[in-house]
This record gives C-alpha cells, structure tokens and sequence, in this order.
C-alpha cells in the first residue's frame, strides 16, 4: 500500500476508522444516515467513501488506482461495525468466512416493550424479496433465520423501552428488524417494520429519528498467507443510545 494511504481515505461524514489489521483489513464505524457504498454518483457524498464504487467487483476506487473492497454491509440506518479490505485476495478470503457462516456479529438495539424472558433463541422462517433495488421482509416464507437474544435493560417512563443485544446467526437482509417485530418488539425508529404511531411520538419527544440498531462487535479467524489471524472490531454505541440508559 502507498505511503499515508490509511490516512488519506476519502471518508464519508463522521465515518471513523476502528482498526486494521497488518494484512489490510480494516473495520470502520458507519454512522446511520450514510450508506455502505453509493447506488449513483449522486449517492458518494453521503456514502462510507465519498469516492466512486464498482457494483460488479465491490470495490471502491479513488485517487491514484487507490482500493478498497467492500466486505459487508449495513442499512443505510443502521451504524456501526462494517469492514473493507485493501486487496483483492484479502477480499475473497473475507468473504469466504461470510459465506462458511463463521463471522460473529453482534448487536445492540433500542426497541419498543420488554422481551418475556432474558435470554431468548429466536428462531424464524421468513420471505426475503428484492425488488427495484429495495429490500422487504416477510414474517413468513421459507428462508430460515435464526438470533440469540439478550434483554440488558428495560426503562418505563414516557415510553416502555428495553435495550437488547442480538447475535444472528444466519444473515438475511432485514432479518434483526422483522424478527423483532414479529414479537412486537419494534426497534426504535424502524420505518419499515416498526410500531409508526410510537416512532412519531418517540421522535417528537426525543428529537431523534434514527433507527436504533447498532452493529457493535465483530469477530473471526481467517486464513491469509498460509497463516491464520484473528480480527476483532468494536464500536461504541452511539450517544444517542446511552441517553436512554
């Protein structure tokens, strides 16, 4: 990589980098309101790189035939944890551990209401459709969906709230939000599946629109060089949400 690369990203607003690691992966935190990689041109000045992007190969590509792969995904709502790697071999190894399902994710969410229990294993078939470019997820279909979940903390005052950590265990688009939902668990701002009459009451009282869903924590092991490597990514959660606990 050329000299002062990891220094000179075209970052896009308030996009922050988490660590990297010797290899060339990389883990930023993604504010909600700006999107993983741009649909358009008219998309990269609120996207993760305010450069352009290569829907076919998943890369972004600036200055200098300068690089970056993208590896994962995040709604545009969503913040947190997302990762991108310097090279296109590193890439495909990434992607590899997506596909064998041995990449931890983590989450923490702001939802409407209290889980039953504390520790729940949500297990679901739902629908996924794309369509025009937009996603949407049914509570039934055939596609399995799996989640553990974990209440860590619930408030009653204007608005009952609890704060839930949730580890997917498969990856289908949506899938946190509308397994949520189907427990009438809205998370906090979903306009999409959410509970609209709590979210505008929410906002007007909170001054605060936002999705509360947070990627918090990544994890896994890859091969790469003919060694293997652990990587681990954090990202704090947002103000937003500890104003609530």
């Amino acid at each position: 990589m050329p000299a002062g690369f990891w220094e000179t990203l075209p970052l896009g607003p308030d996009v922050t980098l988490l660590t990297r690691d010797a290899n060339g992966l990389a883990a930023f935190d993604k504010p909600a309101g700006v999107l993983s990689h741009p649909n358009s041109g008219a998309d990269q000045p609120r996207s993760l790189l305010t450069c352009a992007y290569d829907q076919q190969a998943q890369c972004y590509r600036w200055e200098n035939g300068r690089q970056l792969w993208l590896l994962n995904r995040l709604d545009g709502a969503t913040s947190g944890v997302i990762l991108l790697a310097a090279g296109e071999e590193l890439a495909r190894a990434i992607r590899e551990q997506f596909a064998r399902k041995s990449v931890r994710k983590i989450y923490q969410a702001l939802v409407f209401g209290q889980p039953e229990q504390k520790f729940q294993l949500w297990r679901d078939m739902i629908a996924v459709q794309k369509q025009g470019g937009q996603v949407r997820t049914a509570v039934r279909g055939n596609v399995p969906a799996e989640a553990r979940m974990q209440l860590l903390s619930h408030t009653q005052g204007a608005f009952s709230t609890s704060l839930i950590r949730l580890e997917p265990r498969t990856g289908r688009s949506h899938q946190l939000r509308v397994q949520c939902a189907k427990r009438s668990l809205p998370i906090v701002g979903d306009q999409t599946y959410g509970d609209f009459a709590l979210n505008r009451s929410f906002a007007k009282a909170a001054d605060d629109k936002r999705l509360f869903l947070h990627s918090v924590e990544t994890s896994f092991t890859y091969e790469f060089g003919g060694r293997k490597h652990a990587f681990k990514a954090a990202a704090p959660l947002p103000p937003e949400f500890k104003a609530r606990y």
